[in-house]
């Protein structure tokens, strides 16, 4: 039987989720909630991207607030609070919204899981597959967080490291591509409601004529898994830069043991061989940002830059930061149904 889902929120992330699961067979998107109170609208935004395409099984609305495609029909609702929802047929919701909600208030509602897409420290789990995902129970773990795209990224290439050699203290930059809450021209700061960043009025400048210095989460949310990685160890910033997609991240660690250029490349080698999940891939080639769009593997790591001098080890991770996380939610959407079944 199809786990029934409702999607709150059908944003970057969103649709990027919504594509993925309308291809597997195990999971039914029931209801889509959206503040866009236009289902043209909407529509329009699902059928059309300008980063990813022509989404080619296209919707149409077949009634007033449904919208239908070849293989599925969803409802259409407009409402400002979960609650109001008929949550009747819904075993899973799915929060990417971008609004961060009461987790009592979340607690409360009458289904099985609900997942957000941002991280979350009051969440009963945060998850990221290739650090923590063992540790997911659908008996206890009612709200589960997944994470960033950010630390999704990162976290397995730090816990691979720490693992085998020790992490004594590092710094990383994200490289990211700009976002839906900053300006296209210069204007007021705008922040993001899942964020807790300080005030930062450079996020008011133009995102498209510059690159934006910034704080980044990145940490926090990785401490929100695995709790001895966090800003005392590891030191965090952001470059927003003008691209639409895919990110990068600049990785500088200082361990207890010595290691060579070629220890750390097999390391990372030996770890794609063994996974469970399209986590890690190595890549070796010369490539830029946009071959890497689309892509479900998020701890990309491009070994022309991996370097080591004595305890130092420098790394360049790229992940796709819609497409490439949100084909994580799902994985780990998918992981829980395995384990709930048993």
């Amino acid at each position: 039987m199809k786990i029934k889902v409702l999607l709150n929120g059908v944003g970057r992330i969103g649709k990027a989720v919504l594509k993925q699961l309308l291809t597997n067979k195990d999971f039914e998107i029931v209801i889509i909630n959206e503040i866009n109170p236009y289902v043209e609208n909407i529509v329009y935004s699902i059928n059309y991207d300008s980063t990813y395409g022509k989404y080619d099984d296209k919707f149409r609305i077949v009634e007033e607030d449904y919208i239908q495609n070849s293989t599925s029909k969803i409802k259409i609702t407009n409402f400002d609070s979960l609650n109001k929802i008929d949550l009747t047929n819904i075993d899973i919701i799915i929060d990417s919204s971008g609004k961060k909600e009461d987790i009592n208030f979340l607690k409360s509602l009458p289904v099985n899981a609900i997942f957000l897409t941002h991280p979350n420290n009051e969440a009963d789990i945060n998850i990221i597959l290739g650090a923590n995902e063992e540790e997911l129970n659908p008996k206890i773990h009612k709200i589960i967080s997944t994470s960033s795209c950010n630390a999704t990224a990162l976290l397995p290439a730090l816990k691979l490291i720490n693992e085998k050699k020790e992490i004594l203290c590092g710094d990383i930059v994200t490289i990211h591509p700009l976002l839906n809450h900053q300006r296209v021209l210069d204007g007021s700061f705008v922040g993001s409601a899942t964020r807790n960043v300080d005030c930062n009025f450079e996020l008011g400048r133009s995102s498209t004529q510059n690159i934006i210095p910034n704080k980044t989460t990145t940490i926090n949310a990785c401490s929100y898994v695995l709790p001895n990685i966090n800003q005392n160890l590891i030191t965090s910033s952001s470059l927003r830069v003008p691209t639409d997609t895919v990110g990068a991240i600049n990785v500088t660690l200082f361990t207890k043991e010595k290691s060579t250029k070629e220890e750390i490349i097999n390391l990372f080698k030996d770890f794609e061989k063994t996974q469970k999940f399209p986590i890690v891939l190595n890549n070796f080639e010369p490539l830029v940002s946009s071959d890497f769009k689309k892509e479900n593997f998020t701890t990309i790591i491009d070994h022309r830059y991996t370097n080591t001098i004595n305890n130092m080890i420098k790394l360049l991770v790229w992940y796709d930061n819609e497409w490439g996380y949100a084909s994580k939610v799902v994985e780990i959407l998918k992981y829980y149904k395995d384990i709930k079944k048993g």
